[in-house]
């Protein structure tokens, strides 16, 4: 396999992880509502407004289309996450498991905004025609 095929292979699935993390949101959002931070006005609105946000950058992931905006706004999303959420219950947390819990997403959505950064930094250089 070539480097940029197995470049194009990452992207993808990232693509997938998104879109099913974004159809996710949609399936069961009054379990994503508990995420949604009390002091941050919109409830319910902001469970939609993220899963069609993962869905539409996995869809330009797949599609090779606005790549380098759906990488930034995919970080941008995920760092305000840590920010916002993650921390905010790791620092909070007086139960060992959920502390590890937030600190597990914090790592992983710091690991996928990098990804994301990377994704968009190099965009150009990602065309769908070019697996050989």
């Amino acid at each position: 396999m070539t480097r940029h095929m197995l470049s194009r292979i990452a992207v993808w699935l990232l693509a997938i992880v998104m879109i099913v993390f974004g159809v996710m949101h949609f399936k069961n959002p009054d379990a994503m509502l508990v995420y949604v931070p009390l002091y941050i006005p919109g409830g319910i609105i902001w469970v939609y407004v993220v899963g069609v946000a993962f869905i539409l950058v996995g869809l330009a992931f797949i599609l090779n289309r606005y790549v380098a905006v759906a990488g930034f706004i995919l970080a941008v999303l995920l760092l305000l996450f840590v920010l916002l959420i993650h921390l905010p219950n790791w620092r909070d947390s007086g139960d060992p498991a959920m502390r590890q819990g937030a600190l597990v997403n914090i790592l992983k959505d710091l690991a996928i905004a990098g990804f994301a950064l990377f994704i968009a930094s190099n965009a150009k250089n990602q065309r769908l025609y070019e697996l050989s």
